[in-house]
């Protein structure tokens, strides 16, 4: 692999793994202002925070707005139809800011950049984007601007990419939770999924190199770390050492760090030792995300998901059984292609009897270059439109009577920021990631704090600081 202009770049013992120190500041960027608009999954906010890392590693000052930028990067996501819509419109509106603002700099780069038909109607309808790049090579966008050329400039890397160490070259969002990528890409190969196209096979970062990183941010004073990856629980299967993400998960913890989390799971890599090690160990946060897309056998197949309902539904139980008080949320999609009334009722039987506390639930967008968008679709919209209704009138009952349990309790919450519910609040989460908007002093941000919960509401809680 060539890693141009890297200072000191040096190949570790495994083949795909760098280390990457950043350029210094270049002077021919001082002050100019940035703005970047992301799109899609936490990996993009954390692909975002790497972006902003380098780009005021440059000399780069954060933008108010694209407005008054000198640079706007849009940051994309490919996996649902709507995503593209908004990326398109949007880059309609900068259109006109660079008729007006000449020097003005457009960059266009995550998923959608990975997708040779977004790429190819750049070429033909958007000639006045100046840089596309994509997910496997974000560590190269100061060498693209250094040496950005007039006109459009392609970058994208139709490979899988390797592991690229940068150390803590992050801004950050948030001074108490961050994010750690643990590994990129996915295997699965769902059929309605883009994903393994856009971010490329499974890469897991060496232990040690995550291990550092938590280190580092708890030195700095971080509360929670979420360990991040299109299939966390794959992580480890392409490395030579043994290490699983149990293993991984429990070396983490032993850092001391306060609260861990992770997402995504995938049902079928699920094993009985991650759960004993997420019941072992306090700070591993009792939430787990795990998606269930359907409840249908027949929709599961034709998903390409790798498991039954019977064995979702027993893996579903197992967690509640060995891990106190855990709360699971999930993600379901109505109206696949020729999803029949029998098999969206399966799904809803699943929902009935899971009781989730939340779900993320979605009408199927067809992704070009994956299976299922060849698959005939015979289910009219309304239909489509009447199912989710449907589901989500179930989906927040259960999760109004969840967060009903937790009225006049006494809860941990770290308070992460101020609350768009009132300037006496801030708002934070509980163990079982819950949203809290706490009635408390300012001085408070940053804190794991007892809060005894005053009103609880179908998408959130409210609270005060319990008195010691």
């Amino acid at each position: 692999m060539n890693l141009p202009n890297m200072q000191e770049a040096k190949r570790r013992d495994l083949n795909t793994h760098y280390r990457y120190e950043a350029p210094l500041v270049n002077n021919q960027f001082k002050d100019q202002k940035y703005f970047i608009k992301t799109y899609g999954c936490q990996m993009n906010v954390h692909d975002s925070e790497e972006i902003a890392g380098l780009l005021e590693n440059l000399g780069y000052v954060p933008a108010t707005s694209e407005l008054d930028a000198d640079l706007i990067i849009l940051n994309t996501c490919a996996i649902r139809e709507n995503a593209h819509d908004k990326v398109f419109g949007f880059l309609g509106r900068c259109k006109h800011l660079k008729k007006e603002n000449k020097n003005l700099k457009l960059v266009l780069c995550g998923c959608m950049a990975q997708e040779k038909s977004v790429v190819d109607e750049i070429m033909e309808h958007h000639t006045y984007i100046d840089l596309v790049f994509g997910t496997h090579n974000i560590h190269e966008l100061p060498n693209y601007l250094m040496n950005l050329k007039a006109g459009l400039n392609i970058e994208v890397k139709s490979n899988e990419g390797d592991v690229i160490e940068v150390g803590e070259n992050f801004k950050r969002d948030s001074q108490y939770v961050a994010w750690i990528n643990i590994m990129y890409g996915c295997d699965k190969f769902c059929t309605y999924c883009i994903v393994p196209y856009t971010r490329g096979k499974e890469r897991s970062r060496k232990m040690e190199d995550v291990l550092r990183e938590v280190n580092c941010l708890k030195e700095k004073g971080y509360k929670e770390v979420t360990l991040l990856g299109q299939n966390v629980n794959a992580y480890g299967h392409d490395l030579e050492d043994g290490t699983t993400f149990a293993k991984l998960l429990e070396n983490v913890a032993l850092t001391g760090m306060d609260r861990i989390r992770f997402v995504t799971s995938h049902p079928w890599n699920f094993t009985d030792e991650m759960i004993d090690i997420i019941a072992k160990y306090p700070n591993i946060m009792p939430y787990i995300h795990l998606p269930l897309q359907s409840g249908s056998d027949r929709i599961l197949k034709l998903m390409g998901r790798r498991y039954t309902k019977a064995e979702y539904l027993a893996l579903f139980h197992k967690m509640k059984e060995r891990i106190p008080h855990v709360s699971i949320t999930t993600d379901i999609i109505v109206g696949f292609p020729n999803e029949s009334d029998a098999d969206f009722e399966e799904t809803l039987k699943v929902v009935d009897e899971c009781q989730f506390d939340g779900a993320f639930t979605f009408i199927y967008s067809p992704r070009e270059g994956t299976p299922a968008a060849k698959m005939t679709d015979s289910i009219p919209l309304a239909i489509k439109e009447e199912r989710l209704h449907r589901l989500n009138e179930i989906v927040n009952k259960y999760s109004n009577m969840n967060n009903q349990k937790y009225l006049d309790k006494i809860v941990p919450v770290l308070l992460v920021g101020p609350s768009e519910k009132g300037q006496d609040k801030l708002y934070g989460y509980t163990d079982t990631m819950k949203l809290v908007n706490v009635q408390c002093d300012k001085a408070l941000e940053g804190q794991i704090v007892p809060v005894k919960i005053t009103e609880a509401k179908s998408f959130s809680l409210d609270g005060i600081v319990a008195e010691k």
